[in-house]
């Protein structure tokens, strides 16, 4: 009789990957209720971050005090060569990304990021502890690995050390005790913590993220099956599928996780066990080791440096991509800035590009999934560099094996996103959404009732009384707009006069119970015709003046233009610096003649030349060639570059030039001005200018969210 063979028992990598495959379908499955296991994924992470700080004190203050002074300075000179070196290959690598990007048009409304102050890295904070205290409890990682690797390096000087070295020794042993007994738990907190992302994960709006998510995994396994396996098997005596079957649990912890933090001592204890393998075990090995894998972690990692491929992304996604002389900057400054972290460096590089702040939400939306696998590779990072800075010290790396490595990785990279460029331009049909989506915006609330009658001056005995009270008993409220005002007043395509002042013109109406009457004016007459009542207000982006204030009222403003400078995408670059622009010879400008803003502007580029225009069309059209760029507001510039996609908006660093935008009411009328400018503060005050300004300026759509999908709901029919 044959003998029942039972299962045999499962790994602890094994039981990782189990966990995550039953958490990700238990989340599609069951849907936004799966959110409710997050609290039990936050208790698992903070489980395994109670023993990091102190081990990263513990295991380099020990690591490095038992060391020679020799040994420390030949473990840190060939640690910072060969962090330098995987920095360069992920660098350039980030650099071959646009390869696997089509040729696109694209544009967006206007951003927030184009008239904000940079944002600046404090790394003196970061890296500096001036009380290491506040260090630990803030979890300034940096900061406590600088203070640590300081107390090290002083440690090795002194004396009589053994007591004090054992006691850390044995700390970092029964720290690594308490993790390995937490790590025991990773099945079920990685169960929780994929259900619930898998559960709440929006996958349809991720679908304009498909072209920079398949680029990043493609990058990922370049880096991951090619790079890092060249490095170790070219570089090193060790085997990659020997370090494979190490690193693997800690990889996928990591990327469950989300951080590389709580697989610090189990990436330290399986390289030991690696080295040992191999005989390379020593006293040096056992120190690089300690040294290296908190070291690493608080400087950026391939993973880390990894993110700063959306930045090249972004470029293309907006139309704006980088120039081959951003490069450079790109390099250099990208891996300085992600010293901090991506919270910190993606709006930089933004900055620093000129790209849109709010490409940052599109960021975080796609670091849904590039943050777990950015988290895997950093794990992975941790123990490529142990295993080559433990050969560097023992004098078995070989750079030859790393620079030839590194050539034939740059190859195939850059065939693969090539060829991934070219599948993607196949597979992906584009079709250019942005001027559909401005042209077929609707009102955000329900609209008032909008008549269609001929404006008829108001008799002299009207025109004597209060306009609000003629108002009011009329029931109709006259609203005029002028041509080419969008976003503020536009036809859209159901010939609806919708936009960012429509949208405030119905809320009036319905606070004052009245109908509306829409006529497109020639904004030339509205000053006689809010005098004679053809209109009761002036609406469009009304731009305050001076001498406008003599013939018309104008109400408190509710918002403001940024000028800035109207251009071909192919030109933004040299409009990024107001100083380069007043350098610019033979410049011609052209702008609307308002001379209240026209002289300052055109005395500050005293050199060029400024022709008037009425509107931008002549411009954008290409009937102007020998205009270089349109001085024009960027608020509505970036409404216009939606519909001319070819074109930018540019906000000129060292540029500072705002003009309040009001309503436009009759003369001699204090008691609709003041009804006008308390409304308006009311509105202000209630959140509902806000949001009128997001989704007609901005363009942001918070009606645009659907419920999850989940096979409980959608397919069972199951209802709460």
């Amino acid at each position: 009789m044959k003998k029942l063979r039972l299962p045999r028992k499962l790994s602890s990598f094994q039981k990782v990957i189990l966990g995550l495959i039953l958490g990700v379908l238990t989340g599609l499955f069951i849907g936004e209720p799966a959110g409710k296991l997050e609290i039990a994924g936050n208790t698992y992470v903070r489980l395994l971050q109670m023993t990091v700080l102190p081990y990263l004190l513990a295991s380099i203050v020990g690591g490095l005090g038992r060391l020679k002074a020799s040994t420390a300075a030949r473990i840190g000179a060939r640690a910072a060569s060969l962090v330098l070196f995987l920095w360069m290959t992920t660098m350039l690598t980030n650099g071959l990304l646009p390869l696997a990007y089509p040729e696109w048009e694209a544009a967006s409304f206007f951003s927030s990021s184009l008239v904000e102050t940079r944002q600046s890295i404090d790394f003196l904070t970061l890296y500096i502890p001036s009380n290491v205290f506040s260090a630990l409890a803030n979890t300034i990682v940096p900061a406590v690995v600088v203070f640590s690797l300081l107390l090290g390096v002083g440690l090795i000087q002194v004396e009589n050390k053994d007591t004090l070295l054992l006691i850390l020794g044995n700390l970092s042993d029964a720290l690594m005790k308490m993790a390995s007994f937490v790590a025991k738990l990773a099945p079920y907190g990685i169960f929780a913590i994929s259900a619930s992302a898998a559960g709440t994960l929006q996958p349809e709006d991720l679908g304009r993220l498909q072209i920079f998510l398949w680029a990043y995994l493609v990058l990922w396994l370049l880096l991951a099956f090619v790079a890092m396996p060249l490095f170790v098997s070219w570089g090193t005596p060790f085997h990659y599928r020997d370090m494979r079957k190490l690193a693997g649990e800690a990889m996928v912890t990591a990327f469950a996780t989300g951080t590389v933090l709580v697989v610090l001592p189990m990436i330290a204890e399986r390289c030991k066990e690696l080295i040992a393998s191999k005989g390379m075990d020593s006293e040096d090995s056992d120190s690089v080791v300690a040294v290296m894998v908190p070291t690493a972690y608080s400087f950026p990692s391939v993973g880390t440096l990894m993110g700063l491929g959306f930045i090249l992304f972004s470029g293309w996604y907006l139309g704006s991509p980088l120039s081959l002389g951003q490069y450079p900057s790109y390099l250099i400054m990208g891996t300085m800035s992600a010293f901090g972290s991506m919270a910190v460096a993606i709006p930089f590089m933004l900055d620093l590009f000129n790209l849109p702040a709010d490409q940052f939400q599109l960021y975080l939306l796609g670091s849904v999934v590039t943050a777990r696998f950015a988290t895997g590779m950093a794990a992975l990072h941790g123990f490529v560099i142990c295993l080559l800075v433990t050969s560097a010290v023992l004098n078995r790396l070989k750079w030859r094996g790393l620079i030839e490595a590194l050539g034939v990785h740059l190859a195939i990279a850059a065939a693969a996103l090539w060829g991934l460029g070219l599948l993607m331009g196949w597979l992906v049909k584009y079709d250019y959404t942005g001027a559909k989506t401005f042209e077929t915006m609707r009102l955000m609330n329900q609209p008032t009732q909008v008549m269609v009658n001929d404006l008829e001056p108001l008799s002299p005995a009207q025109q004597s009384r209060s306009r609000l009270e003629v108002i009011t008993e009329r029931g109709t409220l006259r609203v005029g707009y002028g041509a080419d005002e969008l976003p503020y007043a536009y036809r859209n395509d159901k010939a609806e006069v919708v936009g960012f002042d429509m949208e405030i013109m119905h809320a009036l109406a319905r606070d004052l119970d009245v109908k509306l009457v829409i006529h497109r004016i020639d904004a030339r007459e509205s000053a006689a015709m809010l005098k004679d009542g053809r209109i009761d207000i002036k609406v469009g982006g009304v731009i305050v003046t001076p001498d406008r204030s003599t013939v018309s009222a104008f109400t408190l403003p509710y918002t403001q233009h940024t000028m800035g400078f109207l251009v071909l995408d192919r030109d933004r670059e040299k409009y990024k610096e107001i100083a380069d622009v007043i350098a610019m010879p033979d410049l011609h400008l052209a702008m609307e003649n308002v001379p209240y803003y026209r002289e300052p502007i055109a005395a500050a580029v005293p050199h060029a030349t400024v022709t008037d225009v009425d509107n931008p069309r002549a411009f954008l059209r290409g009937q102007m060639p020998d205009v270089d760029a349109l001085i024009y507001p960027a608020e509505v510039g970036a409404a216009w570059t939606l519909l001319y996609p070819q074109y930018s908006i540019v906000v000129p660093s060292g540029s500072s030039s705002r003009v309040p935008i009001a309503f436009g009411l009759p003369l001699n009328q204090p008691d609709y001005l003041n009804f006008m400018n308390t409304w308006l503060v009311l509105k202000e005050k209630n959140g509902f200018r806000d949001k009128v300004y997001n989704y007609w300026i901005l363009g942001q759509n918070p009606d645009a969210i659907q419920p999850r999908w989940s096979v409980l709901k959608d397919v069972l029919g199951w209802v709460e």
